[in-house]
């Protein structure tokens, strides 16, 4: 009889942005339960192994985290399938390095090298705001934080700015028209574009409208909208691309462009 949670995951099964190759074995790494969903992470043995390439094989992960070099927002992880998730900033103190987890536009994870200032926050979307026990008002975050006292003028959906070392707000976006927002769920997941209009459906999901630096617009739900910034500047740096979706034919246009400066 099965009791509880499965143990394991089948390689077919784990989520196609992992980018896992399909022959590599018959199992992948299954995300421990943690702040972001099973399918919406990046555990840390796929950080370490498959894209940082600090460590060969599942036995050197485990003997880099044993040793407390990870951190992820500014905490020590040694769980080697802790879920990273969107926004998360992943530190190693030894070789001096920290990244911040976003999407590129094909809806993949990038691990986006940071400079030092930029590794002391991370940005934080609200999920809901509400009383406790006494009347103490308090926020819970996307990514399982529960924060006391927040700005009396935050809500859902607005973003905070939020400083790893103390776990205070130092900042606050509002969700409004005309900011900055990155999309983190859908087909356009990974393009970053601004605010144009917002459709409220009774009973239903409300539809975002989103303009890209391009000119190219988009709609896509609500929950899948996370503010960067305020107006069109966002408040961390975006990785190469800078969340532009390009078509098939100026991709390869690209491409063609870059071979032939190389070959020159």
């Amino acid at each position: 009889m099965a009791r509880g949670l499965k143990k394991h995951m089948k390689r077919l099964n784990a989520p196609k942005h992992w980018m896992l190759d399909k022959l590599g074995g018959a199992f992948a790494p299954k995300p421990s339960s943690g702040p972001h969903k099973s399918r919406e992470c990046l555990p840390l043995i796929l950080i370490l192994r498959n894209r940082l390439k600090y460590a060969l094989t599942y036995r050197e992960v485990i003997a880099i985290l044993m040793q407390r070099h990870v951190l992820v927002d500014g905490k020590v992880r040694t769980d080697k399938t802790y879920p990273v998730g969107f926004m998360d900033v992943v530190s190693i103190p030894k070789t001096n390095e920290s990244f911040r987890l976003l999407y590129d536009t094909k809806g993949r994870f990038r691990l986006h090298a940071l400079r030092d200032e930029e590794a002391k926050y991370k940005l934080c979307k609200v999920r809901s705001v509400q009383f406790g026990q006494k009347g103490i008002p308090y926020l819970n975050t996307y990514d399982g934080r529960t924060i006391r006292y927040p700005d009396p003028l935050i809500r859902a959906n607005d973003t905070i700015k939020l400083d790893l070392e103390t776990n205070k707000i130092t900042d606050f976006i509002k969700f409004d028209v005309g900011n900055v927002v990155m999309v983190t769920g859908g087909r356009n997941r990974g393009r970053v574009g601004i605010i144009k209009n917002r459709e409220k459906h009774k009973g239903s999901f409300e539809t975002i409208h989103v303009q890209d630096a391009t000119g190219h617009e988009f709609a896509t739900r609500m929950g899948n909208v996370f503010t960067i910034g305020k107006g069109p500047k966002p408040w961390v740096s975006l990785p190469k691309g800078k969340g532009i979706k390009l078509s098939i034919i100026e991709e390869a246009r690209k491409r063609l462009a870059a071979q032939t400066g190389a070959a020159a």
